[in-house]
């Protein structure tokens, strides 16, 4: 399971961009966070194009297919989608992995039960 955000554990800066020019500004292999797919769609097809590793935040299951099809590094959603999504993403042999949103520790061990991949502190 991947921690990101959690003092005990050094974790990659995420880069929060909204333009392509951001996005040239950042610096090599930087792992790029983008908004919701629905305002991000330009930019998450500008870093499938260009092999950049990227975070998409995703509000549904279908977003979540989308986020995978245009080679998302990182889903991130609520808990419950990410519960919900598990199953889909082993069942499609997904290549992008489900982060779920945390505000508390013990919501890791939950989570690791039901096989998400990773969480993020909001």
């Amino acid at each position: 399971m991947k921690i990101f955000g959690h003092s005990w554990i050094a974790s990659e800066p995420f880069y929060k961009v909204y333009s392509i020019e951001e996005i040239r500004s950042t610096p090599s292999n930087s792992l790029l966070q983008l908004a919701s797919l629905s305002s991000s769609l330009e930019l998450a097809q500008y870093c499938q194009v260009n092999h950049l590793r990227y975070m998409l935040e995703v509000q549904n299951i279908k977003e979540a297919l989308f986020a995978n099809l245009l080679g998302a590094t990182f889903i991130r959603c609520q808990k419950g989608l990410a519960e919900a999504l598990m199953p889909i993403a082993q069942n499609y042999l997904f290549d992008t992995q489900v982060l779920a949103e945390i505000s508390d520790e013990e919501e890791i061990e939950i989570l690791a039960k039901a096989g998400v991949d990773g969480v993020i502190f909001k």
